[in-house]
């Protein structure tokens, strides 16, 4: 509405909805309509502009009857279904005639019957302000006139409110009424029928009988949503027609005794596909030898045909084939020859689409390998071909991983990987081949987390996406010296980001186009497999300095469905892929086309796509966007598939392969409506993580969604309060208490059985501990807890912490919170995760969701200058309602971090991952060795307010740390230091972490530890890691404490590949390796050798060689 975002309407005439696309293929001029009434916007180029003219008109409005331009008598289609829908009660009493027309002229025009230029179509209305509908249905051409409030048409076959869900079982929700006879429709020659008042006109009808038994027990398994509807079998035992039937237009009706239509819909056929169409073969390109074959699972197609081109060029002519169809899988099929090699192609399809009648679809494969620029054609590739094959790629050595728990993660968009760093020649910026530089400045900081212990990089989505236009020469982006003219909150930095959006080169790319293809935006070239080349690089350069890689994949939905050039899977077995509301529409509950992997064939190809990944790209694991969308048995086809990947028959070792994903619980399968869904509570067991919100919103405080300034464990709740109203002091000191309970169960791996002493001092397990009403310990394994404070969603943490701390807490402090949060992550049992950043204290400028925020709001600076702070107020979208809060922090200079405080955050991160890398204590690989060792402190009512005690003892059990015999870790989130005794640890001698004594943190000096009475010591917002020596360790310590500094600096020299790097404080010159870094003088070389000295004390080797841990 003017001048406001806070009413609009998009897609499908829904408030909020998303964007209506518009591509021109040349200048156009564009009509646009909107109906105040019904939300809908309409545009002459994505939609039919049809009225109904007729000898009423000048009641309703018009100037006068019979014409076809005026648009009182709009007919209009907001859910896309092709069935266009006018209503109206000022009609007065009386008999009429109207007839369709389209394009507001008489140049296109529909009478009776459907047919062009027909005879005008009779209705009357019995009495003035009678409800009159008018129903025009764009494939078939049928204008229904319904008078009165039922319409004067029982049921809507445009809707699919009935489901056949097997071979010779209808689910309907339908009263049966005594007498009630029911029929399947369906027109053997694949035309298409009409509803009117006197029933379904048209096509052959089946009887149908009701089971008085009920659905079966498999198909209510497989379909809960249905449970309750009424079952109606066929009478016939010959289904011969089913297989005719579905490549056409299906309905059924309901009829009383006297034939009485009493409702009718149309079919849902997703079951019936899976029951009589389920294939477990090889789709897409299959080589035998040299020579390819092809494969298209199309089974409700009338035909198919092969496009095959020469090359990529538009303008190169097809060369055209017949496909043929294995009758029993729905199968499409053509063998070819072996100079097909990286040949172009595409599917015509022709095939039923639900509102259109029949229609030949030209689509790419769903089954890619690899596309033209733009995926506007599939290329036929072998991803075994050498010429595809990096040197070295059959060598490829994965760094070593002896269980999930030793796994620590680091989450980072590909682009903004690369795009800011001036040691990356332009050509390579925002690419694959960007991690190829191993003297770029983002490779030496991601060799330098490895070398600290970070094992994953989980990148965004990386595959092909429909919203980023991989012409490059196309793109359009602000001026970065011109944004950084305006103050550091501006608005004007955000309004020319904007206005660049969908321009630029820049999205996160939740969007899937092609599943099992790498995007094109991100390679050199897009046209054709370099993509596949560099990628396959990417992979090999991170594992040579010991990261492994994760994709983020987004199978739960696609970027667009029905007949959208964008939709391919809906324009090949359309309503089959995605999951259907109760009308039979596709659901959006994710943001866009929600899939249905509980769909067997939309299962397999999630499940053909990871292993394409895991075998042909080496990918070390896999994130699942939204995973909730997903059942559980989905997830466990996954997992299985992978587990039965070995490197002897694959060459890979699947059960290495990590898997994780968001385990939210929302939309139209919550609470396991369409199934076990695969949520956090669900997934305990499967050995798959699931990202844990407890922990998280109880570091930072509040919760994504807002509360925005309500403060969490780290940045001063309670105990350092800032201006704004969270209650009364025992309010907050009750919270405080219950976010500790909730840090408490996550560092205990978020076990629901683990037990603990809440603050009201009552001994409870995990999930008797609650979150929002939900249990807070949910997990049975700690691989299943991913262990966060930030990710790629929401704001980053350290703009949380800008929120949220006391304006009077200096910048000091707010780096000691991001240290304070990072290390809880870092320490706790399971899984830690790392949005990329976050160790530099990355910002955003509070963007919440900058998926298209363009480069400017989502640099990265790996020279540690900046962090990004004070470039503008963010992106007006879903941030403007918050500028009044964000508007003053930017404006502060005394907020703004500079190069020292930058280095501060880094330095801390790489020795709290090497302190987590340093003890298998850290890294505990089952419930019941937590169990026995992790114990809490300072618990229940009386405890001291912002500080969390844990012991982890290796004393118990099997030794697992050969140079320790405990360890106890201090997490201080009050201002003032603290002190705590364990009365049971007196006499035992323990020590602060070597890392930690000789680290960049001074005020770490201020830690301390007497043994006669069990006392610790640790300062103001600071974790302190104390450590309990074995005697042979130190014996050992002793030895190693009395070698000469300069030999530990001389090892490090002559180990430089292996040695820690720490961060370089200044950008090396690309012509030479930079040295050490001048920057750390609080004693980086210290570090290094404490460092070294950690990981010998750990016994890391002998832990490596230790057998995996069987995912089941």
């Amino acid at each position: 509405m003017p001048d406001l975002w806070d009413v609009n309407f998009g897609q499908n005439a829904e408030r909020d909805g998303a964007n209506i696309p518009l591509t021109l293929a040349e200048d156009t001029a564009v009509a646009y309509l909107f109906d105040h009434n019904t939300g809908w916007v309409a545009d002459s180029v994505n939609n039919l502009i049809a009225n109904v003219p007729g000898d009423f008109q000048d009641e309703i409005g018009c100037p006068g009857d019979w014409q076809p331009d005026c648009l009182r008598s709009w007919l209009q289609d907001p859910d896309g279904d092709g069935n266009y829908i006018f209503r109206t009660t000022a009609i007065p009493a009386g008999s009429y005639e109207a007839k369709v027309a389209v394009g507001q002229s008489w140049a296109e025009n529909y009478g009776e019957a459907g047919t062009p230029d027909g005879a005008n179509i009779s209705f009357s209305v019995p009495e003035d302000d009678t409800l009159v509908t008018f129903i025009w249905n764009s494939g078939s051409k049928l204008l229904t006139i319904a008078v009165g409030e039922g319409g004067g048409v029982k049921g809507n076959i445009a809707e699919q409110r009935a489901h056949w869900v097997s071979r010779d079982t209808i689910a309907w929700k339908i009263e049966d009424e005594p007498d009630s006879e029911y029929f399947f429709h369906y027109d053997p020659r694949g035309g298409a029928f009409s509803l009117g008042p006197g029933g379904i006109q048209g096509g052959e009808a089946v009887p149908l009988t009701v089971d008085p038994d009920g659905l079966p027990d498999d198909v209510v398994a497989k379909f809960p949503h249905l449970r309750g509807y009424t079952a109606l079998k066929f009478d016939t035992e010959d289904l011969g027609f089913a297989r005719i039937a579905l490549k056409g237009q299906t309905a059924v009706s309901a009829q009383d005794s006297v034939g009485q239509i009493l409702d009718a819909t149309g079919l849902q056929i997703p079951g019936v596909l899976d029951d009589l169409y389920t294939y477990d073969g090889a789709l897409g390109v299959v080589w035998d030898g040299e020579t390819p074959s092809l494969n298209l699972w199309a089974p409700t197609a009338r035909l198919v045909k092969l496009h095959l081109f020469a090359d990529s060029d538009p303008a190169t002519k097809a060369e055209i084939t017949i496909m043929r169809v294995d009758p029993d899988t729905g199968v499409w099929h053509i063998e070819g020859e072996p100079d097909w090699r990286n040949k172009f192609y595409l599917y015509e399809v022709q095939v039923y689409v639900p509102g259109e009648g029949v229609v030949a679809n030209l689509v790419t494969d769903p089954y890619s390998l690899s596309l033209s620029p733009n995926s506007q054609r599939s290329q036929i590739v072998n991803l075994a071909d050498p010429a595809l094959l990096p040197d070295g790629w059959d060598d490829l050595e994965k760094p070593p991983l002896a269980a999930p728990e030793d796994i620590s993660i680091y989450e980072l968009h590909l682009r903004d990987f690369s795009m800011n760093d001036d040691s990356v020649p332009d050509e390579l910026k925002g690419t694959f081949a960007a991690f190829t530089l191993p003297d770029s400045n983002g490779m030496k900081h991601l060799r330098a987390l490895a070398e600290a212990g970070l094992t994953h990089l989980h990148l965004l989505p990386a595959f092909d996406i429909a919203t980023v236009n991989e012409d490059k020469s196309t793109w359009e982006s602000p001026d970065f010296a011109e944004l950084a003219q305006f103050p550091p909150d501006s608005e004007e930095q955000q309004a020319l980001v904007e206005a660049a959006a969908d321009k630029d080169g820049f999205n996160w790319g939740y969007d899937p186009l092609h599943y099992t293809v790498p995007e094109g935006s991100y390679a050199t070239d897009p046209d054709g497999p370099q993509r596949i080349v560099e990628f396959r690089q990417m992979v090999q350069a991170l594992n040579r300095i010991g990261l492994r890689l994760v994709m983020d994949v987004v199978y739960n939905h696609t970027n667009a469905a029905g007949q959208s050039e964008n939709a391919v899977l809906d324009r090949i077995v359309p309503g089959y892929y995605h999951r259907l509301n109760n009308a039979g529409k596709v659901e959006r509950s994710t943001c866009c086309a929600n899939t249905a992997t509980e769909h067997n064939m939309m299962r397999k190809l999630m499940v053909d796509s990871v292993l394409t990944w895991a075998t042909a790209y080496q990918v070390d694991g896999f994130r699942f966007d939204l995973m909730g969308h997903h059942m559980k048995v989905d997830m466990l086809a996954v997992r299985q598939a992978l587990d039965e990947l070995t490197l002897e028959e694959d060459g890979v070792d699947g059960k290495a392969i990590y898997i994780y994903g968001e385990g939210w619980n929302f939309g139209e399968v919550a609470d396991n409506a369409r199934g076990i869904n695969a949520t956090q509570l669900n997934m305990a067991g499967t050995g798959i993580g699931t990202f844990n919100d407890r922990i998280r919103d109880a570091i930072r405080g509040g919760n994504p969604f807002g509360d925005y300034e309500k403060q969490g464990f780290i940045n001063g709740l309670y105990t350092d309060p800032n201006e704004s109203d969270q209650g009364s002091e025992a309010d907050q000191l009750a919270k405080l208490l219950e976010l500790s309970d909730h840090i408490r169960v996550g560092l205990a791996g978020n076990l629901k059985v683990y037990e603990l002493v809440n603050a009201a001092g009552e001994s409870v397990t995990g999930k008797q501990i609650l979150y929002n009403g939900q249990f807070a310990g949910y997990t049975e394994d700690p691989q299943e807890n991913i262990v966060y404070a930030s990710a790629h969603d929401n704001e980053t943490l350290f703009d949380a912490i800008q929120y949220k701390a006391p304006a009077s807490a200096a910048l000091e402090d707010r780096v000691r919170m991001q240290n304070l949060g990072l290390s809880i992550v870092a320490l706790s049992q399971g899984v830690p995760f790392f949005h990329a950043g976050s160790d530099m204290l990355r910002s955003k400028d509070f963007d919440r969701d900058s998926f298209n925020s363009g480069d400017w709001f989502n640099r990265l600076d790996f020279t540690y200058a900046s962090n990004n702070w004070g470039v503008g107020l963010p992106v007006a979208g879903k941030n403007k309602e918050n500028w009044p809060l964000q508007q003053p922090r930017l404006a502060n200079p005394d907020l703004a971090p500079d190069k020292e405080a930058i280095l501060q955050n880094v330095t801390y991160f790489q020795e709290i991952l090497a302190i987590r890398n340093s003890s298998p204590l850290f890294r505990l690989q089952t419930a019941e060795e937590i169990m026995a060792r992790v114990r809490f402190h300072n618990t229940g009512p009386e405890q001291i307010p912002g500080l969390i005690v844990m012991s982890i003892a290796d004393t118990v059990g099997a030794d697992l740390d050969e140079a320790r015999d405990g360890i106890v870790v201090l997490f201080n989130a009050s201002p003032e230091a603290q002190t705590f005794t364990i009365a049971e640890l007196a006499g035992t001698p323990y020590e602060l972490h070597p890392i930690q004594q000789n680290g960049a943190d001074a005020r770490l000096q201020e830690a301390g530890y007497e043994a006669a009475t069990g006392t610790f010591t640790v300062p103001a917002r600071t974790t302190a890691v104390f450590q309990a020596l074995q005697s042979e360790a130190e014996e050992e310590a002793v030895e190693m404490e009395a070698t000469p500094e300069p030999a530990v600096k001389e090892e490090i020299v002559e180990e430089e590949d292996t040695a820690v790097e720490t961060p370089a404080e200044t950008p090396p010159e690309h012509e030479t390796e930079s040295a050490a870094p001048a920057g750390l003088d609080n004693g980086a070389q210290l570090w290094l050798g404490a460092l070294l000295i950690g990981l010998l004390f750990s016994g890391f080797i002998a832990l490596l060689a230790r057998p995996k841990k069987n995912h089941e």
